[in-house]
């Protein structure tokens, strides 16, 4: 569920766990996940074909970042409200999870994102998001 939302740069906010958006075929060098691969978590660029609903899970200092695989650069974005709920309730921990606004960015809209759908996901889910 959505418990707050907050503008600005997510990386420069006080949240320390952070959820993000990754295709199944592993190519993540571009968007929020690229820059986070560039930043953060270089494995992250090309780690190959992940299944949909996976969540990865790095620390990296005292920040923990979840990469929710969640769409395909091939097929889009199917089933988006129900694998961005199952996502969201798969992270790990109690604690509320900072999101940026999945699927609003230009390969979000490029592969077919909708919005209402993702952010319905995030409404369903048991997990505490701060939407960004």
């Amino acid at each position: 569920m959505i418990i707050k939302t907050k503008n600005g740069d997510i990386l420069k906010g006080n949240e320390k766990r952070i959820a993000f958006a990754v295709n199944i075929e592993g190519a993540n060098d571009a968007g929020f996940a690229g820059m986070i691969s560039s930043r953060f978590w270089p494995e992250l660029a090309y780690i190959g074909e992940t299944k949909l609903g996976t969540v990865l899970t790095k620390k990296v200092d005292d920040i923990e970042f979840f990469a929710l695989c969640c769409h395909s650069l091939k097929e889009g974005w199917n089933n988006q409200q129900e694998v961005i709920k199952e996502c969201f309730d798969a992270i790990p921990g109690d604690e509320p999870v900072a999101s940026i606004s999945i699927g609003t960015g230009l390969i979000g809209v490029l592969s077919g994102a909708n919005f209402d759908l993702i952010k319905a996901g995030m409404e369903a889910s048991k997990k505490e998001i701060i939407l960004y």
